[in-house]
């Protein structure tokens, strides 16, 4: 390592492959930061430089190289094996202590056992990892991927395959061998079960085995979460959730508040390609094993931030992420969304984000670990206010106070599949669950309930006349605002699907 590399090092701040250290004097930091460095991405520990990137050196180069050697010999399993080097920079010797990153992992301090004593590398902090990282951490040693793994208590029947069917082209087979081509099943003990990949994709029931595989956005005011203007929560199947989550961002970036410019793709006032591979990526790679929150999209009025559960994978840094690096933690999920036309090709989205902001002149992005999670930070090239908009144009949400609307959700034109877009041309006024289902020539009331009415109440489109009771034998369903704006839509853009 030449001695201009190191004083470019030390000019540069501390990061996640980076940590100074003014001395060995406090020994049980320094082995937390080089198993860390072990199990995540690898890194350079540099003893002799202070918190300020004075140079200070080191007095006993020679007694502090076999001190620092012996620490870790004595207080670290796996065994671990760093590159120890005595520098000279300034005319001073530094220690640099080189630690790649580990086959053997999860490395642990000794003192603390296999169970406490692990540790990854977060920014520039060391962070203990719990039960669900350390398995984590075994399985990237193995290959092996989380939504790979089977769920022997499961069979085929707690999948919605009417929903995969319909994600599908209508050509494409999908009998038993297609669904373990793509790894949805796999066989157990001579039995057909899902995958955890199936399950969080398409499972009937996929919150009681996952219980944070949702989503939830929020719209706030102002610059932090202090004031919540409107938000959702979103259990759809994950590739739906996609347009789903995007319908939530467009209704609340409008510049225009005649409906006939809202409806032109040059009005948004965010960055709508940029925001759908981000939202896709943080669906594909979130660590649905981690448990404490789900993936959250927040709308502040200078910024959208979409974060998922879950740190980089093992190796990953950063900038690697940028440089168009990717590692798959979900294959299955990915491989879905691959097939579905969500994914063009492996690991260019990040890149292909960056580039299209640089093109866009937006401010810069960022990407940041924290909490044990990975967040996109995607800046508004101007701030986007809330404003009143004109009543004929939103759909109320809240109650009105003299002439303003404490809660509003504006109208959009969302992507919505085709049974739901027949849902919404056969609704007319309010009409009961059995008549649209006649209506519609349908017999199944689960295939009516999965493909059209849930996604429907879903995305807004429609909604409930007695909605305090979801199960009224008296309840029916109207179109919402946005339902007529997706009607509207479609009967300008293609005049000659509608009779007159």
């Amino acid at each position: 390592m030449p001695s201009m590399r190191i004083d470019q090092l030390i000019a540069g701040p501390e990061g996640k492959t980076l940590e100074f250290k003014r001395d060995l004097s406090s020994p049980r930091p320094i082995l937390k930061t080089l198993l860390a460095f072990a199990n995540t991405a690898g890194g350079r520990l540099i003893v002799g430089v202070d918190d300020d990137r004075h140079i200070i050196g080191v007095e006993h180069p020679l007694d502090e190289e076999e001190r620092i050697c012996n620490m870790i010999a004595d207080s670290i399993s796996p065994r671990l094996v760093p590159n120890v080097e005595l520098m000279t920079v300034e005319g001073k010797t530094v220690l640099v202590v080189e630690v790649f990153l580990s086959g053997l992992r999860p490395h642990y301090l000794k003192a603390k056992g296999p169970e406490n004593g692990v540790y990854v590398r977060l920014g520039s902090t060391n962070r203990q990892a719990d039960r669900e990282l350390i398995a984590e951490l075994r399985r990237t040693v193995e290959g092996i991927a989380f939504d790979e793994l089977s769920m022997p208590g499961l069979s085929i029947d707690d999948l919605d395959l009417e929903a995969i069917k319909s994600l599908f082209r209508a050509d494409y087979k999908l009998g038993e061998e297609e669904l373990i081509t793509l790894r949805l099943l796999t066989r157990e003990q001579g039995r057909l079960v899902p995958t955890k990949g199936a399950v969080l994709l398409f499972g009937k029931d996929r919150v009681r085995h996952f219980p944070d595989a949702w989503i939830q956005c929020g719209r706030f005011t102002g610059l932090d979460k202090a004031e919540i203007f409107d938000h959702i929560e979103l259990h759809d199947h994950l590739p739906r959730a996609v347009d789903s989550i995007m319908l939530f961002l467009k209704k609340h970036a409008m510049r225009g508040a005649d409906f006939s410019e809202i409806r032109r793709k040059d009005v948004w006032s965010i960055p709508l390609g940029i925001l759908r591979e981000v939202v896709i990526n943080a669906l594909v790679h979130a660590d649905y094993s981690q448990r404490g929150a789900p993936t959250r999209i927040a709308f502040f009025d200078n910024r959208i931030e979409v974060e998922n559960p879950g740190i980089l994978l093992p190796g990953m840094t950063i900038e690697d992420m940028k440089q168009g690096v990717s590692k798959i933690r979900n294959s299955v999920i990915a491989r879905i969304f691959r097939e579905l036309g969500l994914i063009e090709q492996w690991g260019s989205g990040v890149r292909r984000i960056f580039k299209e902001a640089e093109e866009l002149g937006l401010p810069e992005m960022q990407i940041v670990e924290i909490g044990m999670r990975l967040r996109f930070i995607v800046p508004l090239t101007e701030p986007l206010q809330l404003t009143p908009t004109p009543k004929a144009y939103l759909h109320k949400r809240g109650e009105e106070s003299g002439d303003s609307v404490t809660q509003v959700t504006p109208q959009v034109t969302p992507q919505v599949t085709p049974q739901v877009k027949r849902l919404l041309e056969i609704l007319n006024g309010e009409m009961g669950r059995d008549q649209l289902q006649s209506r519609l020539g349908l017999r199944a009331r689960k295939n009516f309930r999965t493909l059209y009415l849930a996604p429907a109440l879903q995305q807004g489109l429609i909604e409930m006349t007695i909605p305090g009771k979801p199960n009224s034998r008296l309840q029916k369903y109207r179109l919402t605002q946005n339902g007529k704006a997706v009607i509207d839509a479609q009967s300008i853009d293609d005049p000659d699907d509608h009779e007159p």
